[in-house]
């Protein structure tokens, strides 16, 4: 296997908790060079779908292919990847070479080991279309590889194609701790996550990951942005903050815009917000009251509520903006 360290998996998988691999990879490369490890083909059903990734880099990994089935033998593979460069193709289950390797979902899958160099133009195209967010095709057979935004995108024969949207974003408005529990487990999930408090104190809350601003609700907005792939949660207790605040998030590309409060106050809330000039569409996305109705008011149980309805509304709408894309692409 040559000279390289094996890489060490550690028996308590936390390293499988990260989904997207743009992060480790971004690190990984800023160290020098990685293992990217990608699930190109998926038969009979399996616990992770095709396109998940794994990066291995400085003797650690990110990311998980199965219920710890294959991690520990990819690991030997990409330590050998990264000593000679050369690209495998590994197939586990039925038709695999390792018998002795089960995975007990009866699937077969077969993934693509390949190692990224520091220069590589495919991974700097993609950390620039995660930085501008814009929707990315990635394209490798092994040895060439692309990353084009996605109307843009020229597959090969031979070349998987792997779709990277922007990073889900959550924007939450308050301060209270059902406010504070939702912004934490929108970090924990792994949502870029913003809290609101206009006025708010000068110290940030005690949540590491978490961004935060003191704007009034439309400059915090404008200044963070909203797109397709950003929620917005409203859980402040003052009218006039949670009508601007609705007043800028109901009319943008936010899906998801919910607001904490009780049912019976909504038709007045309404009423404000058409007074204000908002249309019966931007009206018609609002999730009031917040969360799926799962029953619990602690903070941490609206918290779950709310990222289960932002997960719910995400997961359903995975078509491509382009039409005829995704057909093209992906059948």
């Amino acid at each position: 296997m040559g000279t390289t360290t094996p890489f060490q998996l550690n028996p308590w998988p936390v390293f499988g908790f990260s989904d997207d691999a743009r992060p480790a990879l971004t690190r990984a490369l800023q160290k020098g060079p990685a293992i990217l490890v990608t699930i190109i083909d998926l038969q009979g059903g399996g616990p992770r779908p095709i396109g998940t990734q794994m990066v291995f880099f400085d003797g650690k990994a990110s990311g998980f292919l199965s219920g710890g089935c294959i991690e520990a033998d990819v690991a030997l593979h990409a330590a050998a990847c990264l000593d000679d460069g050369e690209p495998r193709r590994l197939v586990y289950g039925a038709g695999s070479p390792w018998p002795d390797i089960r995975l007990m979902c009866g699937a077969r899958l077969e993934v693509l080991v390949e190692r990224i160099m520091p220069d590589d133009a495919a991974a700097a195209a993609l950390r620039a279309y995660t930085k501008t967010r814009q929707p990315a095709l990635w394209l490798s057979d092994g040895a060439q590889r692309a990353c084009t935004l996605v109307e843009h995108a020229r597959p090969w024969d031979g070349a998987f194609h792997r779709r990277f949207d922007p990073a889900p974003r959550l924007i939450v408005f308050g301060g209270d701790p059902a406010a504070l529990a939702i912004a934490s487990l929108g970090v924990s999930c792994g949502h870029e996550t913003w809290l609101v408090r206009p006025s708010g104190p000068s110290e940030p809350p005690p949540i590491a990951g978490l961004n935060y601003s003191r704007a009034e609700p439309s400059k915090a907005l404008e200044a963070i942005g909203l797109d397709a792939w950003t929620s917005v949660a409203i859980c402040h207790h003052d009218m006039d903050l949670d009508e601007a605040a609705l007043t800028a998030a109901l009319p943008s590309p936010a899906p998801y815009v919910g607001l904490l409060g009780a049912r019976g106050r909504l038709p007045d809330r309404l009423a404000r917000l058409r007074r204000a000039g908002l249309s019966e569409g931007a009206l018609a996305k609002l999730r009031a009251p917040i969360g799926l109705d799962l029953g619990g008011k602690a903070p941490f149980e609206v918290a779950l509520a709310v990222l289960g309805e932002i997960t719910a509304v995400r997961n359903s709408d995975l078509t491509s903006p382009i039409p005829g894309l995704a057909a093209r692409l992906f059948d």
